[in-house]
């Protein structure tokens, strides 16, 4: 990232006030700061609970560390008298405030929208929960697992003997900070043009619906049978050395699969003439296909494919991926010093040039006396509120 897109980023002089937690808040408020915004990052004086998940050291995760990059952190007792009222002097001078707690919670801190908006300010406001702010799921708990599960994502996902399967990364969480930030940075636009900020409420189960909208429609049209797919053949077949995707969405896809694979026959067999016919005759199409694409290495049936125009891909490991050709080519991942993990492996903004680097991830409580000090507070209030137990500042930092 060159300076002169640092410095023309789109959300650059915006302020974000990140009171959440987890996964789903600090991504969205990750993206908002990649695309300029200045993030101030409340937390209780044990720090997020991300920070304690996974591989963690010197009290800082990779989870952490990857969606808190770029961050300032200031540690907040708000259980504490005047934790609260702190916590609101902070949100006068934020553009956004991003929370994800139950509305029993903020209302007892006094920074929901409405409290806000009763104080004279004007956010964009951005709450994100597991089911929605009301409803008979509304207080249930709601972690990633639970919501891939309970929101229909783990039966989509189902494996060869038809057992549903969690999806192997944070999905529900990280779809729903994805979807917050698009939200937000919307709400901006419009408040932009007519000065009203706007309360962006989003929630996990409607985000894994709305990523599944086409199966669920898909499902509702077979009367709740399993899908056959969207074409045939499509699937992951193992080489000698390894899985190949391959697939067919259209007869002139299949035709090029046909020539690449020398499967000649294929062309002239009536019962493969129409997607919808292929489809029908699956089970053959990959039973074929398991026998023939195990006789060699992926690479030799890449170069094959590769000359015909067939879709394929090889199946690659994560580090396969990091290692990707055209990842070196756009320059995808890039290393981070982060103070506990060293060099620490980040992935690029994927809308370049609208972004710019991160920064490291804040240490809990790193950056709190500065942050008070910008909201008015002179040195000796700073002081009281650090000895009263109400902010922590981080003793690497004091």
């Amino acid at each position: 990232m060159n300076q002169d897109a640092e410095q023309t980023a789109p959300l650059a002089h915006y302020k974000v006030l990140d009171l959440s937690q987890g996964v789903a808040g600090p991504y969205c408020a990750h993206l908002l700061s990649r695309q300029g915004a200045e993030v101030v990052k409340v937390e209780p004086p044990d720090g997020d609970w991300a920070r304690h998940v996974g591989l963690s050291r010197e009290g800082q995760s990779s989870l952490s560390a990857t969606y808190n990059a770029g961050k300032r952190s200031i540690a907040v007792d708000a259980r504490q008298p005047g934790g609260g009222a702190l916590l609101r002097r902070l949100a006068e001078g934020a553009d956004v405030v991003i929370q994800n707690f139950r509305p029993q919670v903020v209302q007892r801190m006094g920074v929901d929208y409405d409290s806000l908006r009763a104080a004279g300010m004007n956010p964009v406001y951005v709450s994100i929960s597991g089911y929605g702010p009301t409803g008979p799921y509304a207080d249930r708990p709601a972690t990633d697992s639970v919501m891939q599960a309970d929101s229909g994502l783990m039966a989509a996902n189902r494996d060869a003997q038809g057992r549903p399967q969690r999806v192997g990364l944070l999905l529900a969480d990280i779809a729903a900070g994805v979807y917050a930030a698009q939200a937000c940075t919307a709400a901006l636009l419009g408040k932009a043009r007519d000065g009203r900020g706007r309360h962006v409420q989003l929630n996990l189960f409607e985000v894994c619906c709305a990523l599944q909208s086409t199966v669920l429609a898909e499902n509702a049209l077979c009367g709740g049978q399993p899908s056959a797919g969207v074409s045939a053949p499509n699937g992951v077949f193992a080489a000698a050395d390894g899985f190949i995707t391959l697939l067919a969405l259209n007869n002139d896809q299949f035709e090029r699969l046909c020539r690449a694979l020398d499967l000649p026959h294929w062309l002239q067999d009536a019962r493969f003439a129409s997607n919808a016919l292929r489809l029908a005759h699956k089970r053959e199409l990959h039973a074929e296909l398991d026998a023939l694409i195990a006789r060699h290495p992926r690479a030799w049936w890449e170069q094959r494919l590769d000359a015909q125009g067939a879709l394929h891909a090889s199946v690659q490991n994560l580090c396969d991926v990091v290692s990707h050709p055209q990842a070196a080519h756009l320059q995808s991942f890039a290393q981070l010093e982060q103070p506990g993990f060293g060099s620490l492996l980040y992935a690029a903004s994927p809308w370049s040039p609208l972004g710019r680097r991160p920064g490291v991830a804040p240490r809990t409580g790193e950056h709190s006396a500065q942050i008070l000090a910008e909201a008015g507070f002179d040195a000796q209030q700073v002081q009281a509120l650090i000895a009263s137990g109400v902010v922590r500042q981080s003793e690497e930092a004091a």
